[in-house]
C-alpha cells in the first residue's frame, strides 16, 4: 500500500511524461486484465494525470492569451 501512496505523490515532470504514463494506464485499463484492488488505483492515477495535462495546457492557454494581448487567436501553422 505505501507504494501505490509514493507513487500517486509523484508529478511526472513534463507534460509529455503525463500524458505517456496516462496513455499507458488507458491501455492498462482497457486489456482489462488487472484486480480490482488495483484497477480502482489505476483509475485515481489516471483522474490525477489527466488533471496535471489539463492544468498544464490551461496554463499555456493562458500565457498565450498574454502574449496576444488578451485575445486568444486561433492557431494557423505557418
Amino acid at each position: 500500500m505505501a507504494t501505490a501512496s509514493k507513487h500517486a505523490a509523484a508529478v511526472p515532470v513534463s507534460y509529455e511524461a503525463a500524458l505517456q504514463e496516462l496513455e499507458l494506464l488507458v491501455a492498462r485499463l482497457e486489456a482489462g486484465d488487472l484486480p480490482l484492488d488495483q484497477l480502482l488505483t489505476q483509475y485515481q492515477r489516471g483522474a490525477e494525470l489527466l488533471k496535471v495535462c489539463r492544468s498544464r495546457l490551461q496554463a499555456v492557454e493562458e500565457q498565450v492569451k498574454v502574449l496576444d494581448q488578451g485575445v486568444l487567436k486561433p492557431w494557423t501553422p505557418e
